[in-house]
């Protein structure tokens, strides 16, 4: 299966989601927050970092339970008219 290349929006949004992620994650070690929701230090590094800028979705709940973010406050923050702080900009 040949992956489709993302636009340079989804990679903004990717960049604003492992911001938000990293904010939210605080003095946590990256160690401790992968172990706890389950996934590799590597992998979340790859998502703060905006090298995974598409996640699984099971990964994005795993990390969101452990960091106790809503999914609906994720969303809402990697929209394409949220700044990088997850809020929504104004019109």
């Amino acid at each position: 299966m040949v992956r489709v290349p993302l636009t340079p929006e989804e990679r903004q949004r990717g960049e604003r989601f492992g911001a938000l992620l990293r904010q939210a994650r605080g003095d946590r070690s990256m160690v401790d927050v992968a172990a706890a929701a389950g996934v590799s230090a590597e992998t979340l590094r790859k998502i703060e970092t905006g090298r995974a800028p598409t996640p699984a979705f099971f990964t994005v709940a795993a990390l969101a339970h452990t960091l106790d973010l809503s999914l609906d406050v994720l969303a809402a923050a990697c929209a394409e008219d949220a700044d990088c702080d997850g809020r929504a900009m104004s019109a």
